[in-house]
C-alpha cells in the first residue's frame, strides 16, 4: 500500500489544507486557526482553562503558549480563583470578543460554502464517515509483537 493510498494520508492532507486556509484567513487580523479555536471556546463568565483543554484537544503545552500569546495580543485575560488558586479562568477582553466573532464568521462562512458545494447525502456520508474512523481510532490498539512491521 503506497503512503498516498491510505486513509489517514487523506484526513491528514484534507485537514492540513483546511487549517492553512483558516490561517491565511486568520492572519489578515492578526492571529491564528488555532487562537481562534480558542477564542470561540471562552465564553462571557470566563472559562477554565481546563475545559479550554478538554474543548478544544490541545495540548497543555501548546496551549499555554497560545494562551501567553493572546494575553499579549490583549485577546484575553486570565484571573486564578479565589477559593482555589490552582483553579484559573480565562476572559476575553473587548478586542478578544471582537476576533472570537470574527473567527466565529470566519467558521460559519466556511461552513455555509461546504453546505453549498456538498449534497445533504454527501454531508451526511461524511459526517457518519468521520465519526466511525474517530470511534475506530479510539478502538484500536495494535500489538507491537504482532506487527509486521518493527519499530
Amino acid at each position: 500500500m503506497s503512503q498516498d493510498n491510505t486513509i489517514d494520508y487523506f484526513l491528514k492532507a484534507c485537514w492540513q489544507n483546511l487549517a492553512n486556509k483558516y490561517n491565511q484567513i486568520a492572519a489578515q487580523d492578526g492571529f491564528t486557526q488555532a487562537a481562534g479555536y480558542i477564542l470561540i471556546n471562552i465564553h462571557r463568565d470566563g472559562t477554565p482553562v481546563s475545559h479550554i483543554a478538554n474543548s478544544t484537544g490541545v495540548k497543555t503545552t501548546s496551549l499555554s503558549r497560545v494562551l501567553n500569546n493572546l494575553e499579549n495580543l490583549g485577546f484575553i485575560y486570565r484571573e486564578a480563583s479565589t477559593t482555589d488558586k490552582r483553579s484559573v479562568k480565562v476572559y476575553l477582553t473587548e478586542l478578544g470578543i471582537e476576533k472570537r466573532n470574527i473567527a466565529k464568521h470566519v467558521v460559519r462562512d466556511f461552513n455555509n460554502f461546504l453546505d453549498e458545494e456538498l449534497t445533504a447525502k454527501e454531508r451526511t456520508q461524511l459526517i457518519k464517515t468521520l465519526l466511525k474512523i474517530n470511534e475506530l481510532v479510539s478502538k484500536y490498539d495494535p500489538k507491537r509483537e504482532n506487527s509486521t512491521v518493527k519499530l
